[in-house]
């Protein structure tokens, strides 16, 4: 049996290996420590880390906080635009830490805390915008999602760095009611582009009556050219156009 004292030694140096092992913390590149010392905030800010972190065992206590941005999906949300059209929109959001002693201090959960939040604004935010806008001006939207979340969750020591709308889901009524106005605007499209057409081409026909009028020898040369294109033409028949002015001398003979 083992002297009384080395039975006490063996219980010491167990609990010392316990003290330690609390007292000391290794934290990674991306991770901070906000150390609470009985109950409050250790000066100047708690913040501690990476490398190695001593603690005082039992009377500190630290709370991990990871620094790498996060991308959080925001779950699909039932929106009524300003048009009263009903669509199902979801986004995603980024965003990091970058005070954690605020990030553990002033919400409970930062993470659950900033979803909530990023819901709400969704559903507000794109209830205020017409359908046209919503699909047209994306971009712009976004950065206003982006400044009010961002603006909300500062005090947290929270930074928003982006907000996406990801996908807009319309009603199957809508979407045909779109697809018939965009086929109709391109009928349109096309029928102003063939009157555009005809229009150019009145324009072009006049200016060369114009100046086949001035100049009859014109007209009997341009008359040559046609005879001459049908005749290169492999047809078994031949239709020769006479021009008018050519039969005038024969009409306007004095009797």
């Amino acid at each position: 049996m083992l002297p009384y004292y080395s039975t006490w030694i063996i219980v010491l140096v167990f609990f010392a290996v316990i003290l330690l092992a609390n007292a000391v913390r290794i934290l990674r590149e991306y991770e901070r420590g906000v150390v609470f010392r009985l109950g409050r905030l250790v000066a100047p800010d708690g913040v501690r880390g990476p490398g190695l972190v001593l603690l005082i065992p039992i009377i500190d206590k630290m709370v991990k906080v990871s620094l790498r941005t996060v991308v959080m999906d925001v779950p699909s949300q039932d929106i009524i635009t300003q048009d009263n059209v009903s669509v199902k929109v979801n986004a995603v959001v980024y965003f990091r830490v970058i005070q954690p002693n605020k990030s553990v201090i002033e919400v409970e959960n930062h993470l659950i805390a900033t979803s909530q939040l990023s819901q709400t604004t969704l559903r507000s935010v794109l209830g205020q915008s017409d359908l046209d806008d919503l699909l047209s001006q994306r971009e712009k939207i976004n950065l206003k999602l982006q400044q009010i979340i961002d603006k909300h969750t500062e005090p947290w020591g929270v930074k928003v760095s982006n907000v996406e709308v990801k996908q807009i889901d319309l009603p199957q009524e809508m979407q045909r009611a779109m697809a018939k106005q965009a086929e109709a605007e391109r009928e349109r499209r096309s029928k102003i582009i063939a009157a555009e057409g005809e229009f150019q081409a009145s324009q072009r026909l006049s200016d060369a009556a114009k100046v086949l009028s001035e100049q009859p020898s014109a007209l009997t040369l341009r008359y040559l050219q046609t005879l001459r294109e049908i005749a290169t033409e492999k047809n078994s028949t031949t239709i020769f156009p006479i021009p008018i002015d050519l039969l005038k001398p024969f009409l306007n003979k004095p009797e």
